[in-house]
């Protein structure tokens, strides 16, 4: 996951990883023995309060090492990783079950736990793993912590790079993001694009799952939950539905992003953070389409891009944006199936077209003080 701070920004890259063949086991053994390390060191940091580095190592060192077969090292990994992951669920508001990891991982620290050797990397103890499409894009910047997960036969490494946060620059107009549930419509008063939204190829996947949780939790079907068959089809049409949409919001952030820094531009997009609350009260099928389309993600990759980019960001109020006249500030009316019209001054567009024109409106506002007056068809 990508993160920052003031002089850096902190990114991770994923890259598939194969064992050598006689160390295969043996490596899947220590995962698995880490994993259940990791579940019980976070249980007894919750339960003792043991929020400390000091005290969770008083607590849990010998143990790691002595029950679970870690190595020093790696014993250290874990109740590093436990005690990050216990502070977080204890200071969520909204917290519910304890979190439990399930895949087989290690947490490792360079230099001390791995090292990377060319193509290769090597684990504590000698286990190496070849490294299968190196991405060698940020090859001059330090190596950071690294994850290896197992997961549907793979090992997946997550490695991170601290790589230098770029300056921003003065923006001389503004790019603005309205999302709903077909279309991402960006734009300003002199221009629109549309990009199609992953919605309705997530949904496939999530209702095919859903059919065969339907049909083999029927009583006649009493022996489903061991066929393992049965759940690794329900889980991988879960995963990719989830994916679908991960990797929809990546590259739209993406291209949303460079279409900003081309035209020296800022990115504005609106505070959507209490939306979940409104789609409540939508019908069904429409409500769980706009939850699966995330708006998060799209919210959360395109800060990153512009961050990773240089590109200034902003955020604004959304009330009114998609049903206030741009030009009068008056409430518009229904003039057709997303079709708005201004009582006041007759101004007339798509919903879109005027939350484009709004968020633009405000930002300017917002930024310079000014208010504009758009010219849209």
């Amino acid at each position: 996951m990508p993160s920052g701070n003031e002089g850096a920004l902190t990114l991770t890259i994923k890259m598939r990883v194969i064992p050598e063949p006689d160390s295969h086991q043996e490596l899947l053994d220590l995962m698995k023995r880490y994993r259940d390390a990791l579940n019980y060191s976070i249980r007894v940091i919750i339960d003792s309060k043991a929020l400390s580095l000091g005290k969770a190592h008083k607590l849990l060192y010998n143990t790691l090492k002595e029950r679970f077969d870690l190595p020093s090292k790696i014993a250290q990994d874990c109740y590093r990783e436990a005690l990050a992951i216990a502070k977080s669920w204890l200071r969520s508001p909204n917290r519910g079950r304890v979190p439990t990891a399930r895949n087989p991982r290690l947490w490792l620290t360079h230099g001390k736990s791995y090292r990377v050797y060319g193509d290769r990397i090597e684990l504590l103890g000698g286990l190496r793993l070849r490294i299968i499409g190196w991405d060698g894009r940020y090859d001059g910047y330090p190596n950071g912590d690294v994850r290896l997960v197992y997961r549907s036969g793979k090992f997946i490494l997550y490695i991170s790079k601290r790589v230098p946060r770029p300056a921003k620059y003065a923006p001389r107009e503004v790019l603005a993001v309205d999302i709903n549930e077909k279309y991402v419509v960006v734009g300003n008063s002199r221009f629109e694009y549309r990009f199609e939204t992953a919605v309705e190829r997530a949904l496939w996947y999530k209702q095919l799952a859903e059919r065969l949780q339907k049909k083999y939790s029927l009583p006649r079907y009493n022996a489903w939950l061991r066929r393992s068959g049965v759940r690794r089809r329900v889980a991988y049409f879960h995963r990719k539905a989830r994916n679908i949409v991960e990797d929809w919001a990546k590259k739209t952030s993406h291209r949303i992003v460079v279409l900003a820094m081309q035209n020296q531009y800022a990115v504005a997009r609106e505070d959507l953070t209490g939306l979940i609350e409104s789609l409540r009260k939508l019908p069904k099928d429409h409500r769980v389409a706009l939850m699966m389309l995330s708006y998060r993600k799209l919210e959360f990759w395109l800060d990153w891009q512009a961050e990773k980019h240089g590109v200034p960001a902003v955020v604004v109020e959304p009330k009114g944006t998609s049903t206030t006249c741009p030009r009068c500030n008056t409430k518009m009316r229904g003039n057709g199936y997303r079709v708005l019209k201004c009582p006041a001054c007759s101004f007339e567009a798509d919903r879109d077209t005027i939350a484009v024109l709004n968020i633009e409106r405000k930002t300017l506002s917002k930024m310079w003080g000014s208010l504009i007056t758009p010219n849209a068809p």
